[in-house]
């Protein structure tokens, strides 16, 4: 393939980025350097400062944050153990996992809020059994509850792909030379399965932080994440300068994740890059 075929093939991705990436981008850039009369103007990163965006953006980065750690410390667990299954199929297995993420994304939130509905199918159930019911439908707890679910998978895939590459000579040559199982996770397998866990971490992170849907619907429009208030000022308020500053604040929180991800590069063999 010559250089000016290349051209050609990579047009039509060369369009869709500067029409769906560059130029989004660049309006909101533009507008949240400007004001309502469209002269250039600071006046939209005030209301970054107002009780309620203050109070929006502490709330998300304290939900994105515990439902990080809650999609860690099930993640990684849940990997060693598909790693260790002494089966072939791990990767069927590992399918399984990752099947639900074909389903549409409202319709998995939507089919949460029915199942945690104080009259919903988790209540009817523990009625049964004779248990007292739950009511968190509506609180943080159950926008937490919805993001975990639904970001769990992005943080088990990268932690099982770089444990599935660790080589098990290594673990078993620790064992010989006396290790037990806590200095070998410790000193071996946790090291060389860091990249997939700072990878896991940003990639539920950055969506957590952003998220606005699953708020809305499991949170009942109760709990204000700083996605619903970006989400309010564009299509509801028509406040799209003080929209544009937000959105500009959180693309820092973004890069932020990606700058903190690229310090943290392993090699082909699962070996950290200091």
């Amino acid at each position: 393939m010559n250089k000016r075929t290349g051209r050609l093939l990579a047009g039509p991705y060369l369009f869709w980025m500067i029409g769906f990436v560059i130029l989004p981008l660049l309006f909101v850039f533009v507008y949240a350097f400007t004001n309502s009369d469209g002269n250039i103007s600071l006046e939209a990163f005030r209301t970054i400062f107002t009780a309620t965006n203050a109070k929006a953006i502490g709330l998300s980065l304290e939900l994105g944050l515990l439902t990080t750690v809650i999609c860690l410390l099930l993640a990684y667990p849940l990997a060693m153990i598909l790693n260790g299954l002494k089966i072939k199929s791990q990767s069927f297995i590992v399918f399984i996992f990752m099947l639900p993420m074909w389903m549409n994304f409202m319709l998995r939130i939507l089919a949460w809020k029915q199942l945690l509905n104080k009259n919903g199918v988790l209540n009817a159930f523990l009625s049964l059994l004779g248990l007292p019911g739950i009511d968190i439908l509506n609180t943080p707890a159950a926008v937490v509850f919805g993001m975990v679910y639904d970001f769990l998978p992005f943080m088990l895939l990268p932690i099982y792909n770089a444990m599935s590459r660790i080589r098990q000579d290594w673990i078993e040559a620790a064992r010989d030379l006396g290790a037990g199982n806590l200095l070998i996770l410790v000193r071996i397998i946790f090291p060389l399965t860091l990249s997939g866990v700072i990878s896991g971490i940003v990639m539920v992170f950055v969506p957590s932080l952003t998220s606005f849907a699953i708020s809305q619907i499991l949170g009942g429009g109760k709990v204000l994440l700083i996605g619903n208030v970006i989400e309010q000022d564009f299509m509801q308020g028509n406040q799209w300068n003080a929209g544009s500053s937000l959105s500009m604040i959180l693309m820092i929180f973004v890069l932020l994740s990606m700058a903190i991800m690229n310090l943290f590069q392993h090699d082909e063999e699962g070996t950290q890059l200091w």
